[in-house]
């Protein structure tokens, strides 16, 4: 009898155990800041993605306007610019860091002879792209074999591209072609190519937008056949196809804000979903991140609909390595917001926020 009780109890911690849902890795999310208020430079915390919650918040480094991250994709080492027009008489600074067990150890700190920078951007060869937008160009750096920042960026100009307009870099990202600038005062992508140690301009040199768009930030689709570029002043999304041929052409242009919105607001950041399905986008004014749903076979978007940030100007906004998760970046409100993400409707959830100030980029290691 006991024999028959003690196997019962052994199926019974057996099934329990089997049962047990697997407790999912913790995350390090970096964040970025403005420190001309309570903020002294980039912070860190832990995310735990088995219930969504912030905690562990520390400095990590003191850093002048720390407003865009970037960490390579070894995480040996992670790049914060720093946006303002005095770290030389040219303009602004990048700065990199060491990586190690989420503590940041400084290397060393660059001018990009230009005005406030406000992206930073990693090749998989050894190269780093700045875009100064103030600055209106844009700071090519060689990598040393340490991940610190080498002697004499290449400087691509931008301001002598246009007689008329007053060109602000907004985003410099590296791909597969070579290296993709949005220039949101000429209303135009720029495409460069890499030539030797240098990039050069390519065939399809500039992707023009309706004037006064202002195109701020692009991101890559369906193996790199759809671009999605979010336009801050004319609150759009502008979808373009890749053509045999390499070149990029406008297909579709979808409004970020509701039909019934009355008031000034302006485009910020955008992401994919990890599988691909759903494009986000983030409003600052009316407050709200936008869903669309991405067609699988032509990447046109269709609406899906919004969710308010629970805060004010949502500057930048990140989804975890999961993919379960958004968390957003409230500049003007101080908070950091988490969402749970329905991977099947591409829905938003409100979970939780923690308070933080003037964040404006989120980093996951």
């Amino acid at each position: 009898m006991k024999k028959i009780i003690l196997a019962g109890i052994v199926a019974i911690l057996a099934t329990a155990c089997a049962e047990k849902p697997k407790e999912k890795p913790m995350y390090t999310l970096f964040v970025g800041t403005y420190t001309d208020g309570d903020s002294e430079g980039i912070y860190t915390y832990t995310f735990d993605v088995n219930t969504g919650e912030l905690s562990s918040k520390k400095l990590a480094a003191k850093l002048t306007n720390p407003s865009f991250l970037a960490i390579s994709q070894d995480k040996k080492n992670l790049y914060a610019v720093q946006e303002t027009a005095d770290f030389d008489s040219l303009g602004g600074a990048v700065t990199a860091f060491k990586l190690k067990d989420d503590v940041l150890e400084l290397q060393n700190s660059m001018g990009t002879q230009g005005a406030h920078p406000c992206h930073v951007s990693l090749s998989s060869d050894g190269h780093l792209a700045v875009a100064n937008y103030t600055g209106g160009n844009v700071a090519l750096f060689s990598l040393n074999d340490d991940g610190s920042l080498a002697d004499d960026p290449q400087i691509i100009d931008h301001k002598k591209l246009d007689s008329v307009k007053t060109s602000h870099a907004h985003m410099a990202q590296f791909n597969a072609d070579g290296l993709m600038v949005t220039d949101l005062g000429l209303d135009a992508i720029k495409r460069y190519r890499q030539e030797g140690d240098k990039f050069v301009p390519a065939e399809q040199a500039s992707i023009p937008f309706e004037d006064g768009a202002g195109p701020r930030h692009f991101t890559s689709g369906n193996d790199g056949k759809a671009l999605y570029v979010i336009n801050e002043l004319n609150s759009t999304i502008s979808v373009f196809e890749k053509d045999a041929g390499g070149n990029f052409e406008e297909v579709q242009v979808v409004p970020t804000l509701a039909a019934d919105f009355d008031g000034e607001s302006f485009c910020a950041d955008l992401h994919l979903s990890p599988d691909g399905k759903f494009l986000y986008g983030s409003n600052r004014g009316e407050n709200t991140i936008v869903i669309f749903a991405v067609d699988v076979n032509s990447g046109r978007l269709e609406l899906v609909g919004r969710e308010s940030v629970r805060g004010d100007w949502p500057r930048n906004f990140s989804i975890d390595p999961t993919g379960e998760f958004l968390l957003v970046a409230n500049k003007k409100t101080s908070n950091i917001v988490v969402f749970k993400r329905d991977g099947e409707q591409g829905t938003l959830t409100f979970l939780n926020e923690v308070k933080h100030p003037n964040p404006v980029c989120l980093v996951f290691k």
